[in-house]
């Protein structure tokens, strides 16, 4: 093949790609990440709240997307250390920084079904008597069918 020939089959080639794909195919890229809020009557816990060893608490929240949710997750970890999250608004007062000997550790992760829009998370959660007391993050996070997150993280406290 000459060159002239490699070249007229590379420029055909390029052209037939270049006009076979559009930008303009009818499929809209969701851009939106779902939001998650406490911020109502319900919402459970709410910023600097004591929660007693022992008794049983509805942790509830509203998340939303414009399109379709997918999985949502709770998560109770302990902030003896006094470390933050970045989306913490309201400052509690911290019992002093201490070793973790027996701290509450809870991450659940939950599958939402028919992709709804709007979802009440409503989860039942024994303190279990024999934690750690002190201060402890409540952290939820959802997450949208195409992928976004998003996460809200509550200071709280156990007590005796």
């Amino acid at each position: 093949m000459t060159f002239k020939t490699s070249y007229l089959h590379l420029l055909v080639a390029f052209l037939f790609l270049a006009t076979s794909c559009s930008s303009d195919d009818g499929i809209t890229i969701d851009e939106e990440k779902p939001t998650i809020t406490i911020n109502y009557t319900d919402g459970f816990p709410q910023a600097c709240q004591e929660l007693t060893k022992g008794e049983t608490y509805t942790f509830k929240a509203q998340v939303t997307d414009n399109r379709a949710l997918a999985a949502y997750s709770l998560e109770i970890h302990h902030n003896f250390d006094h470390h933050t999250h970045d989306d913490q608004g309201e400052v509690c007062t911290l019992d002093p920084i201490k070793d973790a000997f027996n701290p509450m550790m809870f991450l659940e992760n939950y599958t939402l079904e028919d992709a709804p829009t709007f979802y009440e998370l409503n989860i039942s959660i024994t303190i279990p008597n024999d934690v750690d007391t002190g201060d402890y993050h409540c952290a939820y996070s959802v997450t949208d069918e195409t992928g976004w997150q998003r996460r809200t993280s509550i200071d709280i406290k156990i007590v005796d």
